[in-house]
């Protein structure tokens, strides 16, 4: 299945479903040669999913040498490794089919590769069994050219309720983040990329500062972010720190404000957990090249 109900409400109310219909063709639960060999480049790999205890959604980033993750069959992908100690989707993996999403990003080229299954544990690390598998186009990505591996102190995670003024400047600063959302069926892990600022904290009225708040700029019309939103509201969201390493996790709810010309859309996002872990990587990547397709800042 490749649409649920919250997809296709989205599309029939942007009048997108023909289109959406198409581009779903390309989505499927086969991992093709050309997919798999892009896996096992790849130093980094971003992962979303509901945490079985509280419910709460995350998004997770998970790095290695290339080949920790790689296609062990036509229909699955295994990792080498886990999430570190105090990851929020630590205990989701050590459970047996858990659903997942996962991106696999690459800045050096500007491609990505999602595919949703459920996990399932491994001596080694975890599997997933693919649901879907499908490319997205390079809009929004920024390109890193280059990137090194660097020796850095385990790090340790810090727990908060809200946002400092520190982190809200960080979120302002980004120009990728990476948000988790899930359905009944399913869990899904995407992209948002931007010029530095795309990303705003603090609400419309001004009644508290953890909400964040962002465009939704034109994409491949399937509306599958969109579309678990419109169906449970619950989401995680993963900045990350492209020269030092350290990681953002929030978590919390989302909804989305549609523009009365039907064009327009903005997705908000209430704060209720974060996670900060300094130094979680240890990959430090060149400074970007925005992407040509990200639009201007009003």
């Amino acid at each position: 299945m490749t649409y649920h109900s919250g997809s296709r409400a989205v599309q029939d109310r942007v009048g997108v479903r023909d289109l959406a219909d198409h581009v779903g063709q390309a989505v499927g639960p086969g991992i093709r040669p050309v997919a798999a060999a892009f896996l096992e480049q790849q130093p980094m790999l971003v992962l979303g999913g509901a945490d079985p205890a509280t419910g709460a959604v995350w998004a997770s980033l998970l790095t290695g040498e290339p080949g920790f993750v790689r296609a062990t069959g036509p229909h699955r992908i295994s990792v080498t490794g886990a999430p570190r100690e105090g990851d929020p989707l630590a205990a989701a993996l050590r459970a047996d089919g858990t659903p997942v999403g996962t991106i696999a990003l690459d800045p050096r080229t500007r491609r990505r590769m999602r595919l949703n299954g459920r996990a399932r544990p491994t001596p080694r690390g975890f599997a997933v069994e693919a649901d879907q598998v499908f490319a997205n186009c390079p809009k929004y990505l920024q390109r890193r050219e280059s990137y090194e591996s660097v020796g850095r102190p385990p790090a340790v995670a810090r727990r908060s309720a809200g946002l400092t003024a520190q982190q809200r400047e960080f979120i302002q600063d980004a120009d990728t983040f990476f948000l988790a959302t899930v359905h009944a069926h399913g869990a899904d892990a995407s992209h948002r990329g931007g010029n530095p600022g795309f990303v705003r904290t603090g609400s419309p009225d001004g009644a508290g500062p953890d909400e964040l708040s962002w465009r939704d700029y034109p994409g491949n019309s399937m509306f599958l972010t969109l579309g678990n939103l419109a169906a449970d509201s619950r989401a995680g969201l993963l900045f990350l720190d492209w020269t030092s390493g350290a990681i953002l996790q929030l978590t919390g709810t989302a909804r989305t404000e549609f523009g009365a010309d039907g064009e327009t859309r903005t997705v908000r996002f209430s704060v209720t957990g974060v996670v900060e872990t300094p130094g979680a990587s240890p990959l430090r990547w060149s400074p970007p090249e925005y992407s040509p397709a990200n639009p201007a800042l009003p």
